[in-house]
């Protein structure tokens, strides 16, 4: 006989996974199949995807923010890719003519290409390198017409980091703690009578998920290419997918703690979780929170919009519910 959780499950996914939570938002026709010229076909690579809005240690002495240090640089007349600093995991890229065409910026690793937005306002933007060790190329865009695209400039280069955490310790476009005092002053004070790493955890996670809740008009309405703004999602108390991992994970990361902001799938929805490393247990891959008993899967929204029910609690510990597809 199946379990009377078990039987309710799917209603609880649905209430969990509200509108515009756990699903790419619809793509504009111009959007579906980008073509790109002067480089290889990709139409394997959903260009989109992961710029669709998700709508579902010690205390370090300073704050490890990235650094444009100009000794590796690749420029032309509109814009710059600085890979100065590749060991500590991440590039930085910046479009420097005036333009009113869309551009994007795509970080071909080993196994995984990424794609991102970015604007043209002179202004440096972080990419995590988080492919791991290997050949890398980043190549900056600008649209032509309709889905075509053309380089406007090209970097490769080999990568060996400093450590595997480097990539998921810094700020990045998707994690911009650098920019949200508030929110890591936030940590601080949830953690500063915390000796261990899974005490600060488990405070800022205690935190997030008793203390954010869904925004559903935010999920109605969500565009392609949305970023949470930390210190916004922070005072609102409020939030997507999106929002809840991101910054959960700017609070780890501001206290020293590696932590990955994990896309992919929950069953069939697309979604956002949080992967943690510490000293005690390593990369807690599938399962971060503590209950007393058994460890359970750090999914801050469906804890958070389940109300931790023990069916919702069920489906995240379950890592079988859960298909990774990027790391940022």
């Amino acid at each position: 006989m199946k379990k009377p959780w078990r039987r309710l499950l799917p209603l609880l996914l649905a209430v969990s996974l509200l509108p515009g939570c756990g699903q790419a938002a619809a793509l504009t026709a111009e959007e579906e199949t980008p073509v790109y010229a002067e480089e290889t076909s990709l139409g394997e690579v959903d260009l989109e995807e992961e710029l669709v809005a998700l709508a579902e240690t010690p205390v370090l002495p300073t704050l490890l923010l990235p650094e444009a240090s100009g000794t590796l640089v690749k420029e032309n007349s509109k814009a710059v890719i600085d890979y100065s600093n590749t060991k500590d995991g991440y590039v930085m890229v910046k479009y420097t003519a005036a333009t009113n065409k869309k551009l994007k910026v795509q970080v071909k690793g080993p196994a995984i290409t990424y794609t991102y937005n970015i604007a043209a306002d002179d202004a440096w933007d972080t990419y995590p390198l988080s492919d791991g060790n290997g050949s890398y190329q980043v190549v900056v865009y600008e649209n032509i017409s309709g889905t075509k695209y053309s380089t406007v400039l090209t970097a490769s280069f080999p990568v060996t980091l400093t450590d595997e955490f480097a990539p998921f310790l810094r700020p990045n476009q998707y994690v911009d703690y650098e920019s949200a005092p508030d929110t890591v002053a936030k940590a601080a004070e949830l953690t500063q009578d915390k000796a261990d790493t899974l005490s600060k955890v488990t405070a800022i996670y205690d935190y997030v998920v008793k203390n954010l809740t869904y925004d559903k008009q935010l999920a109605a309405t969500v565009q392609s290419g949305y970023l949470p703004v930390l210190d916004t999602v922070l005072a609102k108390k409020s939030g997507i997918c999106f929002d809840y991992a991101a910054l959960m994970t700017g609070m780890l990361r501001s206290q020293g703690i590696p932590c990955k902001l994990v896309v992919g799938y929950a069953g069939t929805a697309y979604h956002a979780w949080i992967s943690v490393w510490s000293e005690e247990t390593g990369w807690v891959e599938g399962f971060i929170y503590f209950n007393g008993t058994s460890w359970q899967r750090m999914d801050p929204t469906f804890a958070s919009t389940g109300k931790q029910s023990q069916a919702i609690m069920q489906y995240i510990g379950d890592s079988k519910n859960y298909t990774t597809k990027y790391l940022y």
